[in-house]
C-alpha cells in the first residue's frame, strides 16, 4: 500500500522519471505509479502540471510536485527521518551539489539525445560535445565512489538514469564510453550494484528498442 497517499505520473524511458523513482526507493517509499501516454495525456497530468504538461509528476496528500530535481530534493526535505540524505547537510557542500544537478539538467539530455538522432558530420560533432560533456563529470567525480563521496547522493541520483541510454548512444553513435571515460562507468556500474538504482532503470535494450521506435516515427532513420 502507497504510504500517505503518494503517486507517481512516469513515462518508463524517461530519465527524469527515474530520478523520482531512485529517491523514493532510497527513502523506502512506496507509492502508486501511473504511466502516461506524451502524445495523449491524462486529464490528471494536464490537471497537476497546467503549465509544463510534463511528467515526472509527484502526487503526495493530493498536492503535486513538478520537475525532477525539485521533487528529488522535496522527497528528501520531507521524509527525513528516512535512512539517510540525499542531499549534504553542510550549505556549501549543498550549493555544489545542487550545481551540478543544474549542470546534467542543462547539459546532459541534450547531448545523449543529439548523438541518438544525429546523422553524418553533425552526429560527428554532437558525439564530441557530448564525450566533453561526460569529461567535466568525470573530472568532477575524480575518485571518489560517489560525487558527494562515501555515499550515494543527490548528484548520483540526477545523473545516473542517464546511463540506461548509453548503450544507444554507443550504438548509434559508434562510440565506447567505457574507453573515453572509463572512471565514470566505474561509478556507473557501483550505482547499479544498489538495489534502490537497479530496481529503477530499465533494461538498456529496451530503452534501444524504445529509441529505434521514435526515430521510425518521427523520420530520423
Amino acid at each position: 500500500m502507497a504510504e500517505a497517499n503518494v503517486v507517481l505520473l512516469d513515462f518508463w524511458p524517461s530519465s527524469y522519471g527515474m530520478r523520482v523513482k531512485i529517491a523514493l526507493a532510497e527513502k523506502g517509499i512506496s507509492y502508486e505509479c501511473k504511466q502516461e501516454d506524451l502524445e495523449a495525456r491524462s486529464s490528471l497530468l494536464l490537471e497537476m502540471n497546467p503549465v509544463h504538461k510534463m511528467i515526472p509528476v509527484l502526487i503526495h496528500n493530493g498536492k503535486p510536485i513538478c520537475e525532477s530535481l525539485n521533487i528529488v530534493q522535496y522527497i528528501d526535505e520531507t521524509w527525513n527521518h528516512k535512512p539517510s540524505s540525499l542531499l549534504p547537510s553542510d550549505p556549501y557542500k549543498r550549493s555544489q551539489a545542487r550545481f551540478w544537478g543544474d549542470y546534467i539538467d542543462k547539459n546532459v539530455y541534450n547531448a545523449v539525445k543529439r548523438v541518438w538522432t544525429g546523422k553524418g558530420k553533425e552526429q560527428e560533432e554532437f558525439k564530441k560535445q557530448f564525450i566533453q560533456c561526460l569529461k567535466t563529470l568525470e573530472y568532477e567525480l575524480g575518485d571518489k565512489p560517489y560525487f558527494g563521496g562515501e555515499d550515494f547522493g543527490y548528484v548520483d541520483v540526477a545523473l545516473v538514469p542517464f546511463t540506461s541510454w548509453f548503450y544507444t548512444v554507443e550504438t548509434c553513435g559508434k562510440l565506447s564510453i567505457e574507453k573515453e571515460c572509463p572512471k565514470l562507468m566505474a561509478w556507473a556500474k557501483r550505482c547499479m550494484e544498489k538495489e534502490s538504482v537497479a530496481t529503477s532503470l530499465p533494461h538498456p535494450h529496451q530503452i534501444y528498442a524504445f529509441a529505434m521506435q521514435y526515430k521510425q516515427r518521427h523520420g530520423l532513420e
